[in-house]
């Protein structure tokens, strides 16, 4: 059974169509990335799935169940993107009513707000009122949320919006470790971030699903997308394109290049490209097997 399945998913409102025939099928397992930009219908899709709004047109299911459905109570969880804390209640309070509303005991509510908020690393917080947490603090607590009752599936909205480097880390982590007993679906325009842990891409632009990307299968076709620490690059790159095997150099940003190569008849490239660069006394930042998210989806 697929974990999610859409079929001519539609949402209209009067003056717009945030879906348009969305049709995509999702398996359980790594965490997926959902792109697009501002007014793409990545939360508009989102709502549907969760039973907040309904389809227009079309179908959807989750875990066999239609949206809204009772038998997906506390099986699928969902943090919006701009949730808030309720300034009257402490943290573990608050998650305690959270978790009571899941028709958890006393104990047991008590026992899994501890869960989740050591998942976050917030168990000095407990006891803590919003206001006295950072930014980054309180959308962790708003994680630890969406994890109480260890749902199958959780929905992200943008989950690390102006976060600094250090929190944002710490959610992709805290995703990644939880992963093998959840699925997470993660919306965000921060590519960079979402390749370091997604292997699943679906890609929505006016509400039309523009591709659906398995990223493991993608970056083993013939390229390779190397940064030099060197600034003046142009001599060594057309060294590289003389190198055997080569068939195009696509330049990027400042000292990073995606070679595209004859994968059939230089299955080792990436061996001889180490070679030459030791040969030429040339150093690097990093090498990667195929192309960015950003090149795949968008070059």
């Amino acid at each position: 059974m697929n974990m999610i399945n859409c079929t001519n998913l539609s949402k209209c409102y009067s003056d717009k169509t945030a879906l348009d025939n969305v049709s995509l099928s999702l398996e359980a397992g790594e965490p997926i990335a959902l792109i697009g930009p501002n007014g793409a219908g990545k939360t508009t899709l989102m709502n549907v799935l969760c039973g907040y709004v309904r389809a227009s047109h079309g179908s959807a299911s989750v875990l066999g169940h239609p949206p809204g459905s009772a038998a997906l109570h506390g099986r699928l969880s969902a943090l919006p993107q701009d949730a808030q804390l309720d300034p009257r209640l402490s943290v573990g309070r608050q998650l305690r009513l959270f978790a009571a509303l899941q028709k958890m005991g006393r104990v047991q509510a008590t026992k899994d707000v501890d869960r989740v908020l050591e998942l976050v690393d917030l168990s000095a917080a407990k006891n803590q009122a919003p206001a006295e947490l950072s930014h980054g603090m309180r959308k962790r607590v708003a994680i630890a949320q969406s994890l109480l009752g260890n749902p199958e599936v959780v929905l992200l909205d943008e989950p690390t919006a102006g976060l600094d480097p250090v929190n944002v880390k710490s959610i992709r982590d805290l995703i990644v470790s939880s992963s093998r007993d959840t699925t997470f679906i993660v919306s965000s325009h921060n590519l960079d971030e979402l390749e370091k842990f997604c292997t699943t891409v679906i890609h929505l632009d006016h509400g039309q699903l523009k591709d659906q990307v398995d990223l493991s299968a993608v970056r083993e076709k013939g390229y390779l997308t190397i940064k030099l620490e060197q600034s003046n690059t142009s001599k060594i790159v057309e060294d590289l394109r003389n190198l055997p095997g080569v068939t195009d150099i696509e330049k990027k940003q400042q000292g990073a290049f995606a070679i595209r190569y004859d994968e059939s008849t230089h299955p080792y490239f990436d061996q001889q490209l180490l070679k030459f660069l030791a040969d030429n006394n040339q150093t690097y930042r990093h090498i990667i097997k195929g192309r960015t998210l950003e090149d795949q989806l968008f070059f």
